[in-house]
């Protein structure tokens, strides 16, 4: 018998994290945070996708996949579908990291993703019918969620919260989240406060009404009787609009002692249009937005704006749908936490850290 006969046959296993990190140069400790979806975790998206892209090269399975999840070939796919068009979602860097949060879960689930953007055909029933499930992102009227709903066996909603308590979905409440940071302004001294936003785009034939942020800023000042309609503007949801709808701002007869911005992009305009004007930010006047995108840090000065946790919100979506999948009969509805990140675009509370 040869010396090969002879040894016994080793059984193949999935990659371990020692072998990640080696591939990728960093710690294990690392490795099993990334791949566990720690919230806690600071790293860049660099380093976060090689880590995913080398453990989905090397077949890693996490042990959440080898315990929970057992589908076949279809029932390892799943569908998104957007309630915006590509080189909408391209221009919109909190609904980029809402895709990679669902992105980066089915690389470490092994599941496969079917994209649907809006505009685009919907695919034939028999398709929804085969995957494991359907991710709706965005607002969509209740007669498509309905429609959905009849074609797929299981449908979780990210980021927007349905009018019926028996369908998954996970959000952060904008409405919280706003009047959280003005409670916190109005707290500082600001008297003044403004607000520049967008109106929302309804699905189908309605038309557009004011979305949630301008909302709930309204709701809040009237509640305190200090709503002043010279201190609002609403336009389109891009920078050139902040740009733009500041500039109308800082034309009152009274200007804003702050204004609050729908989201940082808006904010990045508002800053060209108070610079412009010969304004300095924040002595003149202050400003502070939604979404913390990378490029709110490198803003001079970096800006003050409420952390809205989206790639956590494509990460629970896709944990939504893998509940179900195992046996979950009850319906889940998840608020996800805002997070006030103070830099020196306006004052600061003395408590808050630099």
């Amino acid at each position: 018998m040869s010396e090969n006969a002879k040894r016994p046959r080793v059984k193949k296993t999935g990659a371990t994290l020692k072998q990640i990190a080696n591939r990728t140069g960093v710690s294990v400790s690392l490795v099993s945070r990334v791949l566990n979806f720690d919230g806690s975790l600071s790293v860049g998206d660099e380093t976060r996708q090689k880590i995913i892209e080398t453990a989905e090269a090397l077949n890693y399975e996490p042990p959440r996949r080898r315990k929970k999840l057992s589908l076949e070939a279809d029932q390892r796919k799943i569908a998104l579908i957007h309630f915006l068009r590509p080189e909408q979602e391209l221009s919109d860097p909190y609904y980029v990291a809402l895709r990679i949060g669902i992105e980066s879960r089915c690389v470490a689930l092994g599941l496969e993703q079917i994209k649907i953007y809006s505009g685009a055909p919907m695919p034939d029933p028999d398709m929804l019918e085969r995957v494991a499930g359907c991710i709706i992102i965005g607002r969509h009227t209740e007669a498509e969620i309905d429609d959905i709903r009849q074609k797929s066996k299981h449908i979780v909603i990210a980021d927007y919260m349905p009018l019926e308590d028996d369908i998954d979905a996970v959000l952060c409440n904008l409405k919280a989240a706003t009047h959280k940071l003005l409670k916190s302004i109005d707290g500082l001294g600001y008297q003044r406060i403004g607000f520049i936003g967008w109106q929302d785009r309804n699905r189908g034939n309605a038309p557009p009404s004011p979305e949630a942020r301008f909302i709930a800023y309204s709701n809040w000042m009237e509640s305190r009787d200090r709503f002043d309609p010279t201190l609002t503007a609403l336009g389109a949801n891009t920078e050139q609009s902040g740009h733009e709808l500041t500039l109308e701002l800082l034309r009152a007869p009274r200007r804003p002692d702050v204004i609050v911005t729908a989201n940082d992009n808006m904010a990045v305009g508002a800053y060209r249009a108070i610079l412009e004007s010969g304004l300095k930010i924040p002595e003149d006047i202050a400003i502070a937005s939604f979404n913390d995108i990378s490029a709110a840090r490198f803003l001079n000065p970096p800006l003050t704006t409420v952390r809205l946790p989206a790639e956590r919100i494509g990460e629970n979506a896709v944990d939504l749908l893998i509940e179900r999948l195992s046996g979950r009969k009850l319906a889940k509805q998840i608020n996800l936490e805002s997070k006030i990140v103070w830099r020196e675009s306006c004052r600061k509370p003395t408590q808050a850290q630099p």
